[in-house]
């Protein structure tokens, strides 16, 4: 069982610092029932997770499968400091009424992956607040400014002669702190958190906890594209909060290199049954399209319910394989004549102008079925159904 339970922990990790460590909890659990802690931080700024946020909540999943209970810590302290890993600049502060409104959105999402029972839900404002400015001024002392710039960000910044507060300092040693509290046994978390993460073993040192936790840092998924991370700036996400329509049809839309990915980092699938679905592939028993579309109802079932994915899985199949429109779509009212291009924009198929006309010069618009190519079309008195690649749709009632 316990190299059963490695396998699967290992599985698209990127990196594990003290796996010894690792392998004596796991010991421990499957021979004397002994529970250990996993930490995983997420500052609240924003209220809605992508699909690049649960890779870390997979695997804490499986951490529970193997005794382990979570510490799903809620940074709403340090939230108001910002990481500014990987960023060129500070970040800004978020005022403590959002933080608590994305910290509930967090919370309200987490558990449609979760074991509620095996997860502790914490937030470091509770002892970071009590550390108070004595607390503080000690922990400052436990790091100097020559390892801090070590950080490769902090380091470009400074050669680059770009300020860094003093309170970006203050974040690793914060989080670190986190893991002092907490006696956290195991921390995870993405690759460029790698100087935090370490940090939580350098303090537990430090402060003579009696343990230093073991590390496992996961890569960052890639998104639609198969390129970029996936983020919600650069449009290449898919949103825990899609509805089953959009988010099925995002999945199907990777490619089938990036599929194989995405069943590693976010399927529940065990490591054999995608074995087996890979060797399916490869001698030709299943097709890709298949492959993917058991995919992307799993992920649709996940985060809504398995009914609502088969929904999506048939609204897909009727609209794109039989070329039928989708049976519900959003309605809009205009005042005409409008320019398609603004229609576009203004029935949220396009971002911009610009980017309605380039689609309609890829062939990518439709109107009532009709591929259209005319983008000074003005749109006269009249009902239409308009249309952006596969998956937009929108209603459209133009009055004089």
């Amino acid at each position: 069982m316990i190299n059963e339970a490695l396998r699967e922990i290992r599985r698209g990790t990127a990196e594990i610092i003290d796996e010894a460590r690792l392998e004596t909890l796991l010991k421990n659990y499957f021979e004397k029932g002994e529970t250990y802690t996993v930490k995983a931080g997420f500052d609240p700024t924003a209220p809605d997770l992508h699909l690049g946020h649960t890779v870390l909540l997979q695997k804490l999943s499986v951490f529970q499968k193997y005794g382990g209970r979570i510490q799903f810590l809620i940074g709403d302290f340090t939230a108001q400091i910002g990481d500014p890993t990987g960023k060129s600049e500070t970040r800004k502060k978020l005022l403590p009424a959002q933080v608590q409104e994305n910290a509930q959105s967090y919370k309200d999402q987490v558990f449609k992956i979760l074991d509620p029972e095996k997860t502790t839900v914490v937030f470091n404002a509770d002892w970071l607040n009590a550390l108070g400015s004595a607390g503080i001024l000690e922990l400052t002392t436990t790091f100097n400014v020559a390892r801090m710039l070590e950080r490769d960000d902090f380091d470009k910044r400074h050669k680059a002669g770009i300020a860094i507060s003093i309170s970006e300092f203050l974040y690793p040693l914060l989080q670190g702190y986190d893991s002092v509290h907490l006696q956290s046994d195991i921390e995870i978390g993405g690759t460029d958190q790698k100087f935090n993460l370490l940090m939580g073993r350098h303090l537990q040192r430090v402060y003579e906890t009696g343990k230093e936790q073991a590390v496992l840092m996961m890569p960052i998924l890639e998104g639609l594209d198969g390129v970029q991370k996936m983020s919600k700036s650069l449009g290449n996400y898919i949103a825990v909060a899609d509805a089953p329509n959009d988010m099925y049809g995002k999945i199907l839309s990777i490619s089938d290199a990036l599929m194989w990915r995405y069943y590693e980092l976010l399927s529940a699938k065990s490591l054999n049954e995608i074995d087996e679905l890979k060797t399916g592939v490869e001698n030709g028993s299943l097709h890709p399209k298949k492959v993917k579309e058991a995919l992307a109802v799993e992920i649709t079932a996940r985060f809504h319910s398995h009914e609502s994915a088969e929904a999506a899985r048939e609204e897909f199949e009727r609209v794109h394989a039989q070329s039928e429109m989708p049976s519900e779509m959003d309605e809009f009212s205009l005042t005409g004549p409008i320019w398609v291009a603004k229609a576009l924009v203004d029935c949220g198929l396009s971002p911009s102008t610009s980017q309605s006309r380039r689609e309609i010069k890829q062939g990518s618009v439709k109107i009532d079925q009709n591929k259209l190519s005319d983008e000074q079309l003005q749109l006269e008195a009249g009902e239409y159904v308009l249309q952006v690649g596969k998956r937009k749709f929108a209603r459209l009632k133009v009055t004089q």
